[in-house]
């Protein structure tokens, strides 16, 4: 039986591909949640001395992708590298989208 070429949109439907990409989303909106409702409460941004729940949340979601990450690349990389670079340039860019304002905004 032949095999159908693999596609771009085919590949980002395995969850290998996807869930980091989601998971930077999730933690984006969690950082984002967090300043809107600082900005409401207090007016401003507000460092916290203990970290809480969205903080733990947040280095959970960041650091579950590094293996999910890993495991596209070792399974995809030797098969389709034409393929599989721009899923990673992506699963890269969204997590360091979801660094950036922890990052800039020093939380």
């Amino acid at each position: 039986m032949e095999q159908k070429p693999i596609s771009l949109s085919r590949m980002m439907k395995h969850p290998s591909a996807y869930l980091p990409v989601a998971m930077s989303i999730i933690a984006i909106a969690l950082v984002v949640g967090a300043l809107v409702s600082d900005w409401h409460n207090t007016g401003g941004i507000v460092r916290q001395e203990d970290e809480g729940a969205i903080a733990h949340i947040w280095q959970l979601l960041m650091a579950g992708q590094l293996p999910i990450m890993a495991f596209f690349a070792i399974k995809w990389l030797p098969r389709t590298r034409s393929l599989s670079l721009p899923v990673l340039g992506l699963q890269v860019g969204a997590a360091l989208g979801a660094l950036a304002p922890v990052y800039f905004l020093g939380l």
